[in-house]
């Protein structure tokens, strides 16, 4: 199946509350960076798929979705190769977003650790957030980027959403009824730090991260089932 979804999506931008969204709504499985942290073989699919997005053709038969990064650097590709795909920027206060970042995954003991790790081939190839990770350089990025897409999606192929927008305009782009569950709000900056919370960095191993991933994942989708 072709990919239905292209999420314009930068990280840290309720980007796994609509993953969980997406999913409720029934469409299979959504990528986000979280996929490619439990599926490192994905990686140099990644890593290539700049100046082939073709390579990465044989994930939309698992995955009808894709948010966050790695994709949000390839939406461009992406939304010209699947042009019947609907795409979806996700946005909130540039300022806001900048600190997200530097607390999380731009931190510099976490770029550190993207950087030895396996994934280091597919981050370099795709960065989010531009090759500065400052203030100002980084709120122009975001902003640049988000002028970017309007400019290329035609306004009827493209929905600009926050996740406190909840359901209604979601459902209203997508053709699709609103679900009697409550709009899923997930991965806010303190859960994230919370699910890090005493890990060393510096002897992390991928295995670890994998690990915690999958747990933080599933207490999220246990959470949201027991609403």
């Amino acid at each position: 199946m072709a990919l239905q979804i292209v999420g314009a999506a930068l990280p840290r931008t309720g980007t796994l509350s609509l993953k969980f969204a997406l999913e409720m709504l029934g469409f299979a499985r959504c990528y986000h960076m979280s996929e490619l942290i439990l599926h490192p073989e994905h990686r140099w699919r990644w890593t290539f798929a700049r100046a082939r997005p073709g390579l990465l053709d044989p994930l939309w038969a698992e995955y009808h979705a894709t948010l966050d990064a790695p994709s949000c650097a390839l939406w461009k590709q992406l939304a010209k190769r699947f042009p019947q795909a609907k795409v979806i920027l996700t946005r909130r206060d540039p300022v806001r977003w900048y600190e997200s970042v530097m607390e999380t995954v731009g931190s510099a003991e976490h770029v550190r650790f993207m950087l030895r790790s396996s994934l280091a081939p597919a981050a370099l190839a795709n960065p989010p957030f531009g090759l500065r990770l400052e203030r100002q350089a980084m709120v122009r990025h975001f902003e640049r980027y988000g002028d970017e897409v309007r400019k290329t999606i035609a306004p009827d192929r493209l929905l600009e959403f926050e996740a406190k927008d909840g359901w209604e305009p979601l459902c209203r782009f997508l053709g699709m009824p609103v679900p009697d569950q409550p709009f899923p709000h997930v991965n806010d900056r303190d859960a994230m730090n919370a699910a890090a919370e005493g890990m060393d960095f510096a002897r992390l191993t991928f295995a670890d991260v994998q690990q915690a991933t999958r747990r933080f994942i599933d207490a999220q989708r246990q959470s949201l089932l027991s609403r």
